[in-house]
């Protein structure tokens, strides 16, 4: 992946999240919202290295996972309008996405989605087709016992899933340091299961380890689980957020995205920031020209 292109998509998420932000402020929106602003590295770099067949079972802040697994913006933002032309037919909205032909599922309950992954693995593991399966999840998931249950199956029964745990620093409202203990990628390891673990700085960094971590588990056919650590610059969903304003600027001041904007000259970077947002713009005048839902 060129710097461009990775940079591309990052700015497409970016520009989508922040249009769901403004929608929702005139109204436009149905239900609640989580965006990835901050994050976006961590769905181009893993996502962007998979196979169409490969499983992503994702979570409530898993637009970005979607739009680099399927590249439908029109889809996507129809859904989480509440329209007929969306995913789901505007009734999944933005937390359970169902995308059969691109294998794309999410869910908003975290702990939820890990064994059901687990058991999409060893389905396809039965099926030797040779596909694989990524789940994602936050620092806050760890808090249930599931996780554990699922680390424990995967390892013991050697399946082909990938465990991305997305660290943003934050469960909804409550800091890390006072909900995890230990270290997270020692969590992992305890059950035999091969870790790596990374800073979320430099993107080009994040599609290296996803590279490997994705490698290991199609060549080897076990778990592996990939720790990464990042920054969630949006609030919890809307406007919840009670973080200092000063932690927040000083990790904006190290947004990937910036970081990999500057790999590019500036007319390149104008031109992809301008022909996303205007993609996106006309997604959302599609959708605004199709019905709700009937019986809704």
């Amino acid at each position: 992946m060129t710097a461009s292109e990775l940079y591309q998509q990052m700015y497409l998420i970016r520009a989508f999240e922040q249009t769901l932000l403004e929608l929702f402020g005139q109204g436009k929106l149905f239900g609640t919202v989580h965006t990835c602003l901050g994050q976006e590295a961590v769905a181009v770099g893993v996502v962007g290295r998979l196979r169409k067949e490969d499983i992503v079972f994702s979570n409530h802040r898993g637009h970005g996972h979607y739009l680099v697994k399927t590249d439908d913006v029109d889809g996507l933002m129809a859904e989480v309008m509440g329209r007929e032309s969306g995913i789901c037919g505007g009734r999944g909205g933005s937390q359970h996405l169902c995308n059969r032909p691109y294998n794309f599922y999410s869910n908003g309950i975290q702990g939820g989605i890990v064994p059901n992954a687990v058991g999409m693995a060893l389905a396809e593991k039965v099926k030797g087709a040779g596909a694989l399966v990524v789940v994602f999840l936050g620092d806050g998931t760890l808090g249930e016992g599931v996780v554990y249950e699922s680390f424990n199956i995967a390892s013991l029964w050697s399946l082909p899933v990938l465990f991305v745990i997305d660290d943003n620093q934050y469960a909804q409202s409550t800091p890390k340091q006072l909900a995890v203990a230990g270290s997270i990628a020692d969590r992992a390891r305890t059950f035999g299961i091969e870790v790596a673990e990374l800073d979320v700085d430099d993107p080009d960094q994040v599609v290296v380890h996803a590279d490997v971590a994705v490698g290991s588990v199609r060549t080897n056919g076990r778990p592996f689980a990939l720790v990464l650590h990042t920054y969630r610059l949006g609030p919890h969903s809307k406007g919840d957020d009670t973080r200092p304003a000063e932690e927040i600027a000083a990790h904006a001041e190290r947004d990937p995205l910036v970081r990999q904007k500057a790999k590019l000259d500036a007319e390149a970077a104008e031109r992809i920031e301008r022909e996303c947002s205007e993609r996106i713009r006309m997604a959302v005048e599609k959708a605004e020209a199709v019905p709700f839902p009937r019986n809704a």
